[in-house]
């Protein structure tokens, strides 16, 4: 009875296949992260120090608190001046530091210890609303733990970059927030792309937001993904 009803696939689906193939043509494939990056709780505490911080810095950062203080369980317990010290490279140190001591004193009050091994027996989308309870730690993050690390869940990463290509291109509503955008845009990823996809994907959508899809005077122009975009289209045909 429903076949009748069946549109084909969604446009949507497509129109991420196809800025996938114009993102690598245009900046190669991106390698998945060593391993000792990928575990659960090193990309929870990237994610949680890392607002408006450079992806390099971030990282630097989070190898220098575990190695100063040999275990996520040590930097819980540091003093809070400490921990802002240790994160000046960050934007925002202090915050950095606030939601850090909270986020991983809260993991261990529920596990008793700095532990997410439980994740994985988790269905995803659980297992993102368990995170989002933590200090600190919205959709971006949640999203980020499941998909970037080694539970590798089809769970797509927004930042800033990443959902406001979306928007621009019609994908997501114009002013849709992360958890918005990642309701609208998941249902239609390419059922065909893994964990791995997803996140070569959002690197690369990150890329081009950083170059091209800037938030102020975007280059609709000389974007490869212009012909797949709807606010580009409009902007190139009024010039």
């Amino acid at each position: 009875m429903s076949d009748q009803f069946d549109l084909g696939p969604d446009p949507r689906a497509e129109a991420l296949r196809r800025m996938q193939a114009l993102l690598v043509q245009r900046f190669g494939r991106i390698e998945r992260a060593a391993t000792e990056w990928r575990r659960p709780e090193w990309v929870l505490v990237q994610g949680v120090i890392g607002a408006r911080t450079k992806s390099e810095v971030s990282n630097a950062a989070t190898d220098r608190l575990l190695k100063r203080y040999g275990s996520w369980e040590g930097v819980a317990e540091a003093p809070l001046e400490e921990l802002q010290a240790e994160l000046a490279t960050q934007t925002y140190p202090n915050i950095a530091a606030e939601r850090l001591k909270a986020s991983l004193t809260a993991l261990i009050e529920r596990r008793g210890s700095v532990d997410l091994s439980h994740l994985a027996e988790m269905e995803t989308l659980p297992a993102m609303r368990w995170l989002e309870q933590l200090p600190g730690t919205g959709r971006k993050i949640a999203a980020g733990v499941m998909n970037a690390s080694t539970l590798d869940r089809r769970a797509i990463v927004l930042d800033g970059h990443h959902t406001r290509i979306l928007q621009r291109m019609g994908l997501v509503p114009p002013k849709a927030s992360t958890d918005r955008a990642f309701e609208a845009i998941m249902p239609v990823m390419p059922e065909e792309w893994t964990g791995a996809d997803f996140d070569e994907h959002h690197l690369l959508m990150k890329k081009l937001g950083q170059t091209f899809c800037r938030p102020a005077a975007p280059d609709c122009a000389n974007c490869l993904a212009l012909s797949l975009c709807k606010t580009g289209a409009e902007r190139v045909g009024q010039g």
